[in-house]
């Protein structure tokens, strides 16, 4: 039995601003009209012996995986809740322990969230040679067949680069630029995918040979793990205790039975603007334009409007992305330093790292449309059925008008509908509740005014999410 694990903890923080920490780039579609995740599970389809996944993802991002996942008719094995992040060698270690409750002669298919692939039956049949491989107790990455002098990416250096599986002989950090084209014309030398294959028991043997301390700890987090709606959650206290480090440092690096298998499949981490610019579409100019963009004399450059009018006139080589709290302007050449530019945003202590204007709850989403002092005007869509929890909040009134749909309101001691054009008001310190009866979206408008205007002054005594208590 293969049981894919789809790692899905990242922050894809060099494709600020449109990814950000709480809604990261693999819960987006950026090259179609599924999301990262959705198309990383929907590559698989056709491969023989595929159980259903384990998901292993940020505990912030949980609402947005299940639900991408429910749309496209997945349910999963489980999906596993990180309350800290640990790097991906704890993230597979529990998983493992995970699948093993499944099969005890379960093979993980180990695969990060947010990559392009695009030759299907390359990946495949790539995966068919892992496999066997796994069977025979070998611990598996995959290559990938390099094009370019890339310097974005870690190498793995083969024994037998040509052969359909091979030896490894070392991993090599990111190369400058020289290094990069000797590895490519040597041809002993692949991309380090970050992808992997290897029998679950095995995996644990190898690692507790390594790094006992960190099985333990992976171990005690599952067998604490409550149950929660649609997802395990990890006991923190255990998982906190557990070192970090990755697949490679952890185990690939120091184990005598691991093998490489090449990968030639139209692959990308889309690490970058840089990257994105490379696996999109293109006009006549090589531009990508997304959104409404209008250019003159402009070539080589990827350009992002996330709503309004975005215009260049002389561009080469640039990347410009419009959102509706943040623009990035930067040459594609220096794509890779946004990373450094986010630390910089997060050392000031700037939200635009962490939410988009629209924020995405479990019920739907908010957008502030304008803020001042003592007051905020909301754009609230509660979708059909969804309901927010019974809340109070110490330093605001809200007033809510209804534009569309029918709402059911919770307001002390009452209970009433609303319909499209009419309002309430909800006084400071007044339970209350905003729920969507009908089968169609609800839009309101909410005009909040008050001392403080925080996410975080809520006290919530009821939810549906099982959310009561946190503020």
């Amino acid at each position: 039995m293969i049981i894919p694990v789809i790692l899905s903890g990242g922050a894809g923080s060099r494709l600020w601003p449109l990814s950000r920490r709480h809604y990261p780039k693999q819960l987006m579609p950026l090259l179609g009209g599924r999301t990262m995740l959705q198309e990383t599970i929907r590559r698989l389809d056709g491969v023989e012996g595929l159980a259903q996944p384990i998901v292993v993802c940020n505990e912030q991002h949980r609402f947005m995986v299940a639900e991408q996942l429910r749309e496209e008719s997945i349910e999963p094995a489980a999906i596993i809740l990180e309350p800290v992040g640990r790097n991906t060698a704890p993230a597979v270690a529990v998983a493992a322990v995970r699948a093993l409750l499944e099969a005890k002669d379960a093979v993980l298919l180990v695969l990060p969230a947010d990559h392009v692939i695009r030759d299907r039956d390359a990946l495949h049949a790539a995966i068919g040679a892992g496999a066997a491989l796994a069977e025979e107790g070998k611990l598996v990455t995959f290559g990938i067949v390099p094009d370019a002098p890339e310097t974005g990416y870690g190498y793995i250096r083969a024994e037998n680069s040509g052969a359909e599986a091979s030896a490894i002989v070392e991993f090599v950090e990111k190369p400058d630029t020289e290094r990069a084209r000797q590895y490519l014309a040597s041809g002993d030398y692949l991309w380090n995918s970050g992808m992997f294959m290897f029998g679950a028991a095995r995996y644990l043997d190898e690692l507790r040979a390594q790094s006992p301390a960190m099985v333990d700890a992976c171990q005690a987090s599952l067998d604490g793990a409550q149950k929660d709606l649609d997802f395990l959650r990890l006991d923190v206290a255990a998982f906190e205790a557990c070192p970090s480090d990755s697949i490679d440092y952890a185990v690939m690096e120091k184990t005598a039975d691991g093998v490489v298998v090449p990968l030639a499949a139209g692959w990308n981490d889309v690490g970058s603007w840089s990257a994105l610019h490379e696996v999109s579409e293109k006009d006549p100019d090589d531009n990508v334009l997304v959104g409404d963009v209008v250019v003159e004399d402009t070539r080589n450059c990827y350009l992002y409007s996330s709503g309004r009018l975005v215009t260049a006139v002389g561009l080469t080589d640039c990347v410009v992305i419009e959102t509706p709290d943040a623009v990035l302007v930067s040459p594609r050449d220096r794509v890779q330093d946004v990373k450094k530019l986010v630390n910089h945003l997060q050392s000031e202590g700037r939200e635009e790292i962490s939410d988009h204007r629209q924020v995405f709850r479990p019920w739907g989403s908010y957008d502030s449309i304008d803020m001042g002092e003592r007051f905020q005007v909301k754009r609230i869509v509660v979708n059909p059925g969804a309901k927010l929890s019974l809340q109070m909040h110490h330093h605001r009134a809200e007033h809510w008008i209804v534009v569309q749909g029918t709402a059911r309101v919770t307001r002390g001691e009452d209970e009433f509908l609303l319909g499209e054009n009419e309002s309430t008001y909800i006084p400071m310190g007044t339970t209350h509740r905003l729920e969507n009866p009908g089968k169609v979206p609800l839009h309101l408008i909410e005009v909040q005014s008050g001392t403080y205007l925080g996410e975080d002054d809520i006290v919530r005594y009821d939810d549906t999410y099982g959310r009561a208590g946190e503020s």
